[in-house]
């Protein structure tokens, strides 16, 4: 028996997999792998793996994490070789380790954040946003765990931004908080929407870089 992470990477068309898809999709390769997954007990036992911090759909990333339990030891080498050959293309497993960190010890979410405009990054967008997300307060309307909308002050959960420019996009490469409570990146846009309206991106894409913990090290 043993309780395994499992680290991949989500992106291209993979990106527009839902999480509950992308669950289905865990639970079938590992049957195909011959792996059996520990299920909870009582009347609907279900498989006991998660996904920590659930990507929202559209979004990519290079470093997401999967928690799980089997009831046998695990060749973890010839599971990844295993995996990645029935996974959808988009999705590739990276490494499967010993979980040896409690997932409250993951804190902040390291992201590139692509604010794209169709005709060209307007002039002095780097600077407006620079000021905007320098303020000491910036209140967007956030959907709260009871599907209602609130005022919610996101400044307090943006660590870090740097920003540079591509063709036709404003990049942000940010450091936000990840739980209790989390920043979703894609948000940073809302606040754009609302205090800068003229700035408001054609097209936003978020992909993460990073998990980390506390101190600024690779969360695994």
């Amino acid at each position: 028996m043993a309780k395994l992470r499992m680290k991949f990477i989500k992106e291209d068309q993979a990106a527009w997999i839902s999480h509950l898809d992308l669950m289905r999709t865990f639970q079938r390769c590992f049957l195909r792998a011959g792996l059996t997954v520990k299920h909870s007990q009582g009347f609907h036992p279900h498989p006991l793996m998660s996904i920590l911090l659930p990507l929202s759909v559209g979004q990519s990333s290079v470093c997401e994490l999967l928690d799980f339990e089997t009831v046998e030891d695990v060749d973890t080498e010839a599971l990844i070789r295993s995996m990645n050959e029935g996974m959808p293309a988009g999705i590739r497993v990276l490494e499967c380790y010993d979980v040896t960190r409690p997932v409250r010890e993951l804190k902040v979410l390291h992201a590139r954040v692509e604010f794209e405009y169709d005709n060209g990054v307007p002039a002095d967008a780097e600077d407006k946003l620079r000021e905007l997300f320098g303020r000491e307060s910036i209140i967007i309307q956030k959907r709260t765990k009871r599907k209602a909308m609130a005022d919610v002050d996101i400044r307090p959960m943006l660590a870090d931004v740097v920003f540079s420019e591509e063709e036709n996009k404003l990049v942000l490469t940010v450091r936000v908080q990840a739980q209790d409570p989390g920043l979703n990146p894609a948000l940073l846009a809302a606040a754009v929407e609302k205090e800068l309206p003229e700035l408001k991106p054609d097209f936003v894409r978020v992909r993460r870089l990073a998990l980390l913990d506390g101190e600024g090290a690779e969360f695994r």
